[in-house]
C-alpha cells in the first residue's frame, strides 16, 4: 500500500469527502503499477485491489490510459504547487533555479512511490492520447521559470541557449541521481545533496557576476 505522504498528496490534489473513492482507486493503481509494471497491470487488477467496480473506474478515469495520466498529472500538479511559490518569491534567475532544483529533490525524497511511477510512465503519457495535455501542462509548469531565464539572458546572468535545452540542463543531473536512488543503486537521499545539484544546475546555464564570487 501507499505510505501516508502519498495519501496526503492525493488529499491535496483530489480534496473532499466525495472524492474518497477516486483517491482509493488512485492509491491502488499506483501500488499495482509499481509492483507489476504498467504493461502487466490491467484495469481488472486495479479493480480487485480497490474492491471497486469496473464501471466506477471508467466513470472516474475513462480507461487505463486515463488512469495513468491522472496519476501522472497529480504528481506534476503537486510538484508545481510546491515549487511555484518559491519561484515567485525569487529575486533573480539564480534563486529561481535554486527553488526549482531544491523543490524537485525534496519532492522525490518525500514521494518515492509516485516518483518511481513517473520514471516508468513518462514515455507512455507523452506518446499516448494525453500527450498534448502533458505538453500544455509542462508549458504552464515552466512558464515562470522561463520568464526568469529570459530576464537572465537580458541582464547577462544566464547564457542564451535554445529554450528546449534548459529543462534538461537544470533538472537532468538531479533526475539521474533520483533514478539511481529510487532503484537502490545509491543510498543517500536526494534532498541531502541539494547544494550539489543546485550548484551544478547553475553552472550549466549561469554566468557568475563578480558579486557571486564572494
Amino acid at each position: 500500500m501507499t505510505d501516508s505522504s502519498t495519501s496526503d498528496l492525493f488529499d491535496r490534489v483530489e480534496p473532499g469527502p466525495r472524492k474518497e473513492h477516486k483517491r482509493l482507486i488512485l492509491r491502488c493503481a499506483l501500488a499495482c503499477f509499481n509492483e507489476l509494471g504498467i504493461q502487466a497491470t490491467t484495469v481488472e487488477t486495479i479493480r480487485e485491489r480497490a474492491n471497486s467496480s469496473i464501471g466506477s473506474i471508467y466513470h472516474h478515469f475513462g480507461n487505463k490510459d486515463g488512469l495513468i495520466a491522472a496519476l501522472f498529472f497529480a504528481a506534476l500538479d503537486d510538484q508545481l504547487d510546491l515549487a511555484q511559490p518559491r519561484i515567485q518569491a525569487a529575486r533573480s534567475a539564480k534563486e529561481a533555479i535554486e527553488a526549482l532544483v531544491q523543490t524537485y529533490l525534496e519532492w522525490v525524497t518525500q514521494q518515492p512511490e509516485l516518483a518511481r511511477f513517473l520514471t516508468q510512465a513518462r514515455s507512455a503519457v507523452a506518446s499516448g492520447p494525453f500527450g498534448e495535455a502533458l505538453a500544455q501542462r509542462n508549458k504552464r509548469r515552466y512558464a515562470e521559470l522561463l520568464d526568469w531565464l529570459e530576464k537572465g539572458t537580458t541582464d547577462g546572468t544566464v547564457r542564451p541557449l535554445p529554450r528546449e535545452t534548459y529543462a534538461a540542463l537544470l533538472i537532468g543531473q538531479s533526475d539521474n541521481y533520483c533514478r539511481a536512488w529510487l532503484s537502490g543503486r545509491v543510498k543517500t537521499k536526494p534532498v541531502d545533496f541539494v547544494h550539489v545539484f543546485v550548484e551544478a544546475a547553475w553552472r550549466s546555464v549561469g554566468i557568475d557576476t563578480p558579486a557571486d564570487a564572494h
